[in-house]
């Protein structure tokens, strides 16, 4: 029998229609939630991303706008951009689409982005508050993964949930919002000997290596939940994740498809942390007139 597929685009698209509610309120109330995208040189990858980004905005009613540098923009100019990004009014989320030029340096870009305004949750202000369970804006794709979780009914408490990575962006904030909810949390990475012995006690499966076809059915225990959120290609060329889905389809009870799974819900989380930005700014703005 085949695992249970959990479809990011449908979940992703019922997320975006209450924050598109959520805009049209904004909206009535005259405040228009405004995303800026940063994008320095000419990686393709990265300007498809930004293309979508920019598409999601329009279609929910926000406003967005994307900031063109080239590539030999110094740091310096990059981070007078961000403070003059910080300091519009119009503006309520800003996103430096990554991986920047190499003369770059991330963490101060980063770092340089208001926290009221870090709607990717990478800053450090937003990964410590995060780490406390305090009120923040979470990183998509982590956050993304954890709502598809939450609408398939997927009880996180109690089970055991392994990560397969490590990096800032997904791996280590995966493990802390599972934790958040109870799971107890193993993380494994390139380093970790005998893999499988870790994977295989698994109640939820993250794979987030960056591998292609990396996670086989040796990898998963009988009725794990899998989660696949690599985006890779294979030696055709095609579009696929971290986890050898045809392997491990049957094996596990639910599974993520690539495409179509995590990827969707990264992008909506970025909607909704912007939403929430735009709102936290008008409750200040009415408290400041009272």
């Amino acid at each position: 029998m085949s695992s249970a597929i959990i479809n990011g685009k449908e979940i992703g698209q019922e997320i975006r229609n209450t924050v598109a509610e959520r805009v049209a309120r904004l909206k009535e109330q005259g405040l228009t939630p405004g995303l800026a995208v940063v994008l320095v040189g000419d990686n393709q990858a990265s300007a498809t991303y930004v293309r979508n980004k920019q598409k999601s905005c329009e279609a929910i009613g926000m406003f967005s706008e994307l900031i063109k540098l080239p590539e030999e923009t110094t740091q310096a100019e990059l981070l007078s951009q961000i403070e003059s990004l910080n300091n519009r009014e119009d503006i309520h989320g800003i996103l430096v689409q990554l991986p920047l030029p190499k003369h770059i340096d991330e963490d101060t870009v980063i770092a340089t982005i208001a926290v009221d305004k870090d709607v990717d949750g990478f800053s450090p202000v937003s990964v410590g508050k995060m780490m406390l369970g305090q009120e923040t804006f979470l990183p998509c794709t982590p956050f993304g993964v954890m709502k598809l979780l939450e609408y398939s009914g997927i009880e996180i408490a109690g089970k055991h949930a392994v990560i397969v990575g490590r990096s800032h962006i997904v791996g280590k904030p995966m493990g802390q919002l599972l934790l958040q909810k109870d799971a107890t949390v193993t993380y494994t990475h390139s380093k970790t000997p005998d893999l499988p012995s870790f994977t295989k006690q698994a109640d939820i499966l993250i794979a987030a290596v960056g591998r292609a076809n990396f996670i086989t059915k040796e990898h998963v225990k009988e009725g794990a939940v899998v989660i696949d959120v690599g985006i890779n290609r294979d030696e055709n060329n095609k579009l696929c994740g971290d986890v050898n889905f045809t392997e491990v389809d049957g094996i596990a009870s639910h599974i993520t498809p690539v495409p179509g799974g995590v990827g969707p819900m990264t992008i909506t989380m970025l909607l909704f942390n912007t939403v929430q930005a735009a709102e936290m700014t008008l409750a200040n703005n009415n408290k400041v007139i009272n």
